[in-house]
């Protein structure tokens, strides 16, 4: 499905297992395209956009209807950068760019633990990057041209990839 391009400024979707930078990588790219930054996590939060506590996963639990409802007109203005672990929920015309951060494993295990993630948390996320679970996700949600894996396991990786994504959104055009 094509993108709606109404908007002037690109909407970018930053996803990847919990630890491989997504809320580093989406402010510093925020401040470098001056772009607006969504964390998923913060809006259901503040917005009690969620259907109650997951004590097992020790999370919330969201509501993804309540979720796009909420980020609708937002996402039709432009200029958004999303933050989340996962994207197969979000309308696929709201995305012009799909950013999978990928980390090694040995690198996420020690993020993840010293979050404090044990047990199940833990081990779900950790099977999640060994499997490129939310890679495959974003192939099977969204056209293939826009879905971009980069490497993020150094804050040198970190830097590369917002200096390469704020290239692209300063350079996106809106199609006519």
């Amino acid at each position: 499905m094509p993108q709606d391009r109404k908007r002037q400024r690109p909407n970018i979707l930053i996803t990847g297992t919990p630890g491989t930078g997504k809320t580093t990588t989406s402010s510093a790219l925020a401040d470098a395209a001056q772009l607006r930054h969504v964390s998923i996590g913060d809006l259901v939060k503040e917005k009690s956009l969620h259907d109650g506590w997951d004590d097992e996963l020790q999370c919330y639990v969201i509501n993804e209807d309540l979720v796009c409802d909420e980020l609708e007109d937002l996402m039709e203005e432009g200029g958004i950068i999303v933050d989340y672990h996962g994207c197969d929920f979000f309308p696929e015309r709201w995305f012009d760019r799909v950013v999978v951060l990928q980390t090694e494993n040995s690198i996420l295990y020690d993020r993840l633990t010293k979050r404090g993630y044990e047990g199940a948390k833990l081990s779900n996320n950790i099977e999640c990057e060994i499997f490129q679970i939310l890679l495959e996700e974003a192939k099977e949600n969204y056209e293939e041209n826009i879905v971009v894996a980069l490497r993020s396991d150094t804050v040198e990786d970190v830097a590369s990839n917002v200096e390469t994504l704020a290239n692209w959104a300063n350079n996106w055009q809106p199609l006519s």
